[in-house]
């Protein structure tokens, strides 16, 4: 018994100080970013340590591209983006790994092996029998199994003590793919029995790494979280091991005002609130998952977001605060969006009958309504411009209505707007939409 409680009381205090971190794609888009996340995990060789990796740099990207060959049937371009994500990886294999005789070639051989065995497969049977979402999970979830399959191979060769967990083992989903919800309890009990016994046993100065973005279903269906759902990844495992803070790691030093990438000398907000960085998340601010925080918050779990770049530098602090000030406004900006514009054929009134109507709708089509306004005789939604199942949606709703629609359109939110950030945006463009609360505005502007 003496044995059993000082067990527990050892895991109580590791995990109190076990670090979870999140390495965004583009702190591993090159053989430089990887050495670069070894070098930020020897800082911690005190401690143990979960790292939570995405797919290298453009790799879901390039999967998707693959994904839509793959379901277009065209196998001149199905092997064309095969070989150019082969390429691109075993470039960075060659890079870090000058002995080609290093295990680390035959397991990202077997991982390509079963990517293409899995497509080759597709040619035998008809895919209208499976779903996009489906195939997508199944296909576009390898990013994150090569990257992980390179930087486990990698820390273990410069002395860092890894093991690599499967994500598919822990993470435990439904079956709606590509935007899957999570068993809590179910990945609870698969979490703790596996890191649990490793921090256990491994001591300080290793690192338990396991991939973002994917889990799995009853079925041991590969299953996806979400685009960019490494983050989200990062906090459930936070969750369920009852830690007390999670990093994750960006290019970026921290949050910022807007994305540097289009706005001149972004400033830094240095500790903003758990609803704060909610609601930025969920109007589309590409620091964080709109799912992160949630979980971060009903558990209390500090939240750190900081510059893999200068991982010294003190970041951005998500906790729970009361009272917050933040004295300069905050720009949040989405590209490629359409307006739709929803009208009855008849010019009646939109009602509450119709507005059910056009969310099931959209529901039907996972379409996320990112702004909407209805006036007496129109009902208009700002929509991400998704190609594979725009057509269908407009399709489905020119049955009972008349609709317009505004292509290439951008979306702007500012947080605690002022007259001059608004004129900022404006100027010079046309204004589709306004909408403003106290301390939001949206624009939808061409």
């Amino acid at each position: 018994m003496l044995q059993i409680n000082l067990r527990d009381k050892y895991l109580t205090f590791a995990l109190m100080e076990l670090k979870v971190f999140k390495f965004g794609g583009a702190s591993v888009n090159s053989a430089a970013g990887f050495r670069n996340v070894c070098r930020i995990l020897k800082k911690y060789r005190n401690t143990p340590v979960l790292a939570v990796v995405s797919a290298m740099g453009k790799t879901t990207n390039a999967l998707e591209v693959l994904l839509k060959h793959y379901m277009a049937n065209d196998p001149v371009l199905l092997i064309d983006s095969y070989r150019a994500i082969y390429e691109t990886h075993f470039t960075v294999l060659r890079e870090l790994f000058p002995n080609e005789s290093h295990q680390v070639y035959g397991e990202a051989d077997s991982l390509f092996d079963q990517l293409r065995g899995y497509i080759r497969k597709g040619h035998l049977y008809d895919k209208s029998k499976k779903t996009y979402d489906f195939e997508y999970d199944q296909i576009v979830s390898f990013g994150e199994l090569f990257s992980s399959c390179i930087l486990g191979n990698y820390l273990n060769l410069k002395g860092i003590p890894c093991s690599l967990f499967d994500a598919r083992e822990l993470v435990m989903t439904d079956q709606t793919y590509r935007e899957a919800r999570v068993n809590w309890e179910k990945t609870g009990e698969r979490v703790n029995s596996a890191i649990l016994p490793w921090i256990a046993n491994s001591g300080n100065g290793c690192v338990a790494l396991t991939q973002g973005f994917i889990g799995s279903d009853n079925s041991r269906n590969t299953t996806t979280l979400g685009r960019e759902g490494s983050d989200y990844t990062a906090a459930i495992l936070a969750y369920v091991l009852k830690t007390s803070e999670l990093t994750i790691w960006k290019d970026v030093p921290g949050v910022l005002n807007a994305d540097p990438k289009w706005f001149r000398n972004p400033k830094k907000l240095a500790i903003i609130s758990y609803r704060e960085a909610i609601e930025l998340a969920y109007y589309g601010a590409s620091v964080i998952h709109p799912k992160t925080i949630r979980p971060l918050e009903n558990a209390g779990i500090r939240l750190y977001v900081k510059s893999f770049e200068k991982p010294g530098a003190a970041g951005t602090l998500i906790t729970n605060i009361d009272h917050w000030d933040i004295p300069f406004p905050i720009y949040i900006r989405k590209e490629n969006q359409v307006l739709i514009s929803i009208s009855p054929r008849d010019f009646s009134f939109i009602v509450e009958e119709n507005l059910s109507q056009i969310f099931t709708v959209l529901a039907k089509y996972r379409a996320k309504a990112n702004v909407m306004q209805n006036s007496a005789i129109s009902f208009s939604v700002c929509l991400d411009r998704n190609e594979h199942v725009l057509s269908e949606l407009i399709e489905e709703l020119s049955l009972d209505y008349e609709i317009r629609c505004n292509y290439n359109v951008e979306l702007f939110t500012v947080r605690h707007y002022t007259p001059s950030a608004i004129y900022r945006l404006t100027k010079g463009r046309t204004v589709l939409l306004e909408q403003k609360t106290r301390q939001t505005v949206h624009l939808v502007v061409k």
